[in-house]
């Protein structure tokens, strides 16, 4: 029998021993465990015929082992009694085993759940030397130690893992509440789209697909009494280009035909091709169709037109502020053409049809198209060389002098049509975007002023008509008068004298018609003033059409109880005025001024308008009387003597009155009037002109009478009206008033 712990003697490996000297065959330690017996020859090595013995902790203490000899670990297992010892056995794993061996042997013991050796621990090597001190292994058996508390047996080992599969009908159970509730929004939503919310995207995708376009209607024409065209509606175009299909560098070329064809500066043009975002932009508007046509044949990249009407006024200024513009969308602005815009403009039609993405029309889909009802014609009361010759003698005038502003108003007395209504500066309505503001202002019905002495024809009718006076009613008067706590004085200075009414009217006395004026009182006058139309509108229509300004006679102050007889104190436009006059020639019978002669209809034809309102102011004794008075004031002895005309009766009334600056909120400047009627047995026409500021003079009979003769000259050889009977007798003193 060998004992533990004996050494080789060959060549072969030999036992583990404490300070064994074996060469490369020397038995090397397991890791798991102590060194077991060497595979290959030596005394190490158990003969055939001896069983294998057990390797126990206690066999080395009884059999006299060293104290170095190895010792199996406290928690291997004990190998049972008789067992026999197998390569891959793991109680009985050669202590000299490496290679595939050794890895099989770990194997095996990693299946028995023996514990792994500890980290770090390395089988021993051939040989070691003593002072790298004991061999690491498992610990030894002590004597010392054989009474303490036995080791704790070895853990069970862990059983394997196993996927263990969860409950399949819970997981269907929620995937299907969850696929329910998916699909229940789906319905819901399908459900808003299809039925509940079905027109209103029909109506998109309709809106999408079908493109609506505008067909403008044509606007009818304004045109004088005789048919002349004063503002009329030709075709023209508008041109358009889409930059972002323009290339680069074709911009310029591009730039410079179209600025050269449309008389605009290229810089203007070449911005609006730098917008390359764009798809469309405007290159100009009312185009002449021939200019359009010209600029196609020059073969631009994506320059379109399209058919479009212009406005053009064939007179120019003509009657310009009368007449009015329209805005860049067709719509009347000023004048007749706001008047009369929904006349004028018609009604515009309507054309839809169905495109694709490109803008293309879709073939042989629904196409409906609305025709557009062109506008009606609508004709003026104005006579065009009547107002040409009104316009020219009233820029004329005012130009030489120095004036501010004018205004000639022609009407016809017996209807009360205006026949010319002219202002001075006039606007050019084909370029209207040119001019500031204040041209846009029809001066003849909103500009507002004191009438002055034009207006003691009304405190006489109201006197003669209260039977206060009569035309040879005698008044002692002087040159000034004391009214309230001012003394009001007359025009020009003269002694005390007696003058009978009719005089008092030629002259322009102020002093002369205060005193007639008292005879009625306030109540008379105001009421008087009232009926010929002063602080109302005069019923025209036209844009800016003023009342004037007349105060309660309850509020008048003590010096305007005076001065509103000879017209201060009160404010009135000059259509008022002119209105007045025709109420006095016309034998008393006012009627509402007239502009608009008539409008065709449907059908093209004429349709003329309605008479104006007439209404009888005073009787027609009293209107005679004055109209003899009136005819006297033009006499070679009356203060407008500068509107007589030969061969012509005329009667009319001079007027000059101070001027109410509302910008400087005061008077500033003087007023020149002169209103007359002719024949004056037989009257035809009134006219009026007004002169505003002027600079050279100040009175009526000087500035504003020599226009009322060149224009009633003129108007009465237009519609050929012949001389009527002798003139009237002369008044017997005159004034300059």
């Amino acid at each position: 029998m060998r004992e533990s712990g004996g050494r080789g003697q060959g060549p072969g490996r030999g036992g583990a021993g404490a300070g064994s000297q074996g060469g490369p065959g020397a038995v090397r330690r397991t890791p798991a465990g102590p060194g077991r017996p060497g595979r290959q020859g030596g005394a190490g090595r158990p003969s055939p015929d001896e069983p294998p013995r057990r390797n126990r902790p206690d066999d080395a203490g009884r059999r006299g082992a060293p104290d170095d000899a190895p010792r199996p670990r406290k928690d291997e297992p004990d190998r049972p009694e008789g067992r026999q010892a197998r390569p891959d056995d793991p109680f009985d794993l050669p202590r000299g085993l490496t290679g595939a061996g050794a890895q099989e042997s770990r194997r095996v013991r990693s299946e028995d759940t023996v514990p792994q050796p500890r980290a770090g621990a390395q089988r021993r090597g051939p040989r070691q030397d003593s002072r790298q001190g004991p061999p690491q292994g498992p610990p030894r058996s002590d004597p010392r130690r054989q009474g303490r508390r036995p080791p704790p047996p070895p853990r069970p080992p862990r059983p394997p893992l196993v996927l263990r599969l969860g409950n399949p009908r819970r997981r269907i159970n929620i995937g299907l509440i969850g696929m329910t509730f998916i699909l229940s929004i789906f319905a819901g939503r399908l459900i808003q789209l299809q039925g509940l919310d079905s027109k209103v995207y029909e109506a998109r995708a309709a809106q999408q697909r079908v493109v609506s376009e505008t067909i403008k209607a044509k606007r009818g024409s304004i045109t004088d009494v005789n048919g002349h065209e004063l503002a009329v509606t030709v075709e023209a175009r508008e041109i358009a280009i889409d930059p972002s299909k323009v290339p680069a560098d074709k911009r310029a070329h591009v730039a410079a035909v179209v600025a050269k064809e449309l008389n605009k500066p290229p810089a203007e043009i070449a911005a609006k091709l730098a917008k390359t975002t764009s798809r469309y932009e405007l290159l100009a508007r009312d185009v002449d169709p021939l200019v359009a046509d010209r600029l196609l044949e020059q073969e631009l990249p994506t320059v379109t037109t399209k058919k479009t009407y212009r406005r053009t006024y064939p007179a120019g200024d003509l009657a310009g502020t009368l007449i009015g513009f329209v805005g860049d969308d067709g719509t009347g602005l000023e004048g007749v053409e706001q008047m009369r815009n929904s006349v004028l403009a018609g009604r515009d039609g309507k054309q839809s049809m169905e495109q694709g993405r490109d803008g293309q029309r879709i073939p042989m889909t629904r196409s409906q198209r609305q025709a557009p009802i062109e506008g009606r014609d609508v004709r003026l009361t104005i006579d065009r060389d009547i107002q040409w010759a009104a316009q020219k003698a009233i820029t004329e005038q005012v130009a030489a002098s120095g004036a501010l502003s004018g205004t000639v108003i022609v009407m016809d007395v017996k209807t009360a049509q205006i026949v010319a209504m002219a202002n001075a500066p006039e606007l050019d309505l084909n370029n209207w975007q040119k001019a500031p503001d204040r041209s846009f202002v029809n001066r003849a019905v909103a500009e507002v002023f004191e009438p002055g002495s034009t207006n003691k024809v009304i405190t006489a009718a109201a006197a003669i008509e209260a039977g206060a006076v009569t035309p040879e009613t005698t008044f002692k008067v002087a040159d000034h008068i004391r009214c309230a706590d001012q003394t009001l004085k007359d025009s020009h200075p003269h002694k005390t004298e007696v003058m009978t009414f009719k005089q008092i009217v030629e002259t322009s006395s102020n002093v002369g018609t205060i005193q007639a004026a008292r005879r009625i009182g306030d109540q008379g006058l105001y009421t008087m003033l009232k009926n010929f139309g002063f602080g109302a509108r005069p019923g025209l229509g036209l844009p800016g059409e003023e009342a004037g300004l007349l105060p309660d006679h309850t509020t008048w102050s003590g010096t305007q109880r005076c001065t509103v007889a000879y017209g201060q104190g009160v404010s009135v436009t000059a259509l008022q005025t002119a209105s007045v006059y025709q109420a006095i020639a016309n034998g008393g019978v006012r009627v509402q001024p007239q502009i608009v002669a008539g409008m065709t209809d449907e059908n093209g034809r004429f349709v003329a308008g309605k008479p104006g309102r007439q209404t009888r102011v005073v009787s027609q004794n009293t209107a005679d009387e004055i109209a003899a008075m009136l005819e006297g004031a033009v006499s070679a002895e009356g203060t407008g003597t500068l509107a007589a005309i030969p061969g012509y009766r005329v009667a009319g009334k001079t007027g000059t009155a101070n001027r109410y600056d509302q910008q400087l909120g005061r008077y500033n400047g003087y007023t020149a009037s002169f209103v007359g009627f002719a024949p004056a047995d037989k009257p035809e026409l009134v006219v009026l002109a007004v002169v505003q500021k002027p600079a050279k003079d100040i009175y009526g009979g000087h500035i504003a009478a020599p226009v009322f003769k060149d224009v009633m000259t003129f108007a009465i050889k237009s519609r050929k009206i012949p001389p009527t009977g002798p003139s009237a007798s002369p008044a017997r003193i005159g004034a300059g008033h």
